[in-house]
C-alpha cells in the first residue's frame, strides 16, 4: 500500500473503493493523471490490475460554488444511459471523513486525449477528418438528448442560459480576478446588450474539445467524453462556439496550444458548422456572438485556474512556465473576445 499520495488518504479511500465499487480489490496504485488544472484526477489500479479513475476537487482554495462532486458524477451516471459516449459512473463518496472532500470513481476507458499537435501526430492523417467529424456528431447526439427523460430536467434553470452564464462569470472574474483587465468587462457589458434569444433546451457540456475527449486512434473514434463540471442545461450553440475558440483552420497558425486542429487532414471549423447545421437543423448564422462569449468565459475560467495556482491549490509544486501560461492565456483570450464582440457592430 502507498504511504502517501498527496490528495488521497489512502487507507480510508482504499476502504471504501473494496466496500463501494463492485470487483474493486486492494491494494490499489494512486497516480495523478497529468494535465489536469482543475478537479485533481487519479488512476487508481487494483491489486488484481483493474483500472479505475478517482475525481476529487483540488486541494486548498476553491470558490464555494464550485467543484460539485455529486452534481458530476450524477450527470455522468445519466448521460452514460445514453448513447453519447462517456466512461461508466461507478460510485460516488460524499462523506468527507475518507478523504477530506467529496469524490467519484468511474471505469477507465482507453483512449488518446488530444491536447496539443504533437499528440494529433498519433492520428493518421486519413483519419483527422472522420474523427473530428465524430467529435461534432457526438455533440449533436448529446443535445439530441431529451433532458427529462435522462433526469436532468432540474439540472439548472431551462431559459436565459447566456443571461445567467454572463452573470456568473461576471462574479466569478470578481471573486478571483488577480488584476484589471478592461476587455473582460468591455465584453461583458457588449454581450449582454447583444444577448441572442435561445431556441432550445439541452445538456450543454460546456468546455466541449478534443483536449477533453478520449480518442481511439486506431479507428478515428471519439471514445469517452470527460470533464462535465460545466455541464448545465442551456443553450446548444454555447458548445459550438465554445469549440470555435479553439479550432484552428488547417494552414493557419494556432493560437491554442492545448488543441490538435490545423494539421494537414482536419477540415475547416465551416465544415464542422456544416455538419452539425445539417445534423441538428440548427441556425448558425449568429455563430460569432457564441464564439465572443466562450472566449471571454474561457478567460474567466483561465483567471480562476492561474488564481489557484497563486493559491497553491493545484496539488503539485508551482511552474513559473505553467503559471504564467496561464496569465497571459487569459489576457489573449479576453483580447480575443473584444475583438470577435467587435465584428457584432
Amino acid at each position: 500500500m502507498q504511504e502517501a499520495v498527496n490528495g488521497i488518504a489512502v487507507q480510508p479511500v482504499t476502504q471504501w473503493l473494496e466496500a463501494n465499487v463492485e470487483g474493486a480489490v486492494g491494494p490499489f496504485e494512486f497516480n495523478l493523471i497529468a494535465g489536469g488544472r482543475s478537479n485533481l484526477t487519479f488512476a487508481v489500479t487494483g491489486a488484481d490490475g483493474t483500472t479505475y479513475v478517482l475525481r476529487r476537487p483540488p486541494l486548498g482554495h476553491v470558490l464555494a460554488t464550485a467543484h460539485d462532486m455529486a452534481r458530476e458524477h450524477r450527470i455522468i451516471s445519466a448521460v452514460g444511459a445514453t448513447g453519447v459516449p462517456v466512461p461508466p459512473a461507478l460510485g460516488l463518496c460524499t462523506d468527507e471523513q475518507v478523504n477530506g472532500a467529496p469524490f467519484y470513481v468511474m471505469g477507465f476507458v482507453g483512449g488518446v486525449v488530444l491536447d496539443s499537435q504533437e499528440k494529433a501526430e498519433q492520428l493518421p492523417v486519413h483519419l483527422r477528418r472522420p474523427t473530428s467529424e465524430h467529435l461534432i456528431d457526438v455533440l449533436a447526439d448529446l443535445h439530441a438528448v431529451d433532458v427529462d427523460e435522462i433526469g436532468l430536467g432540474d439540472l439548472a434553470r431551462r431559459g436565459g442560459y447566456v443571461e445567467r452564464q454572463i452573470k456568473r462569470w461576471t462574479t466569478q472574474w470578481a471573486n478571483s480576478k488577480t488584476r484589471d483587465l478592461p476587455a473582460i468587462d468591455q465584453v461583458a457589458e457588449r454581450l449582454a446588450r447583444h444577448i441572442p434569444p435561445q431556441h432550445s433546451v439541452v445538456v450543454a457540456h460546456g468546455d466541449f474539445r478534443f483536449g477533453n475527449c478520449l480518442v481511439d486512434v486506431g479507428a478515428g473514434r471519439v471514445t469517452g467524453v470527460l470533464d462535465w463540471e460545466l455541464c448545465t442545461l442551456g443553450d446548444p450553440l454555447a458548445d459550438v462556439g465554445y469549440l470555435g475558440v479553439y479550432w484552428t483552420d488547417p494552414g493557419e497558425e494556432s493560437t491554442r496550444h492545448n488543441d490538435p486542429s490545423g494539421l494537414e487532414g482536419f477540415p475547416t471549423y465551416g465544415d464542422l458548422l456544416e455538419r452539425y447545421a445539417a445534423r441538428t437543423g440548427r441556425d448558425l448564422s449568429g455563430i460569432d456572438y457564441y464564439v465572443a462569449f466562450s472566449s471571454w468565459r474561457l478567460a474567466v475560467i483561465s483567471e480562476g485556474v492561474y488564481a489557484r495556482y497563486l493559491h497553491g491549490a493545484m496539488g503539485d509544486k508551482v511552474d513559473t512556465e505553467v503559471l504564467d501560461n496561464f496569465k497571459t492565456g487569459t489576457e489573449n483570450l479576453a483580447a480575443a473576445a473584444l475583438e470577435s464582440i467587435s465584428r457584432l457592430g
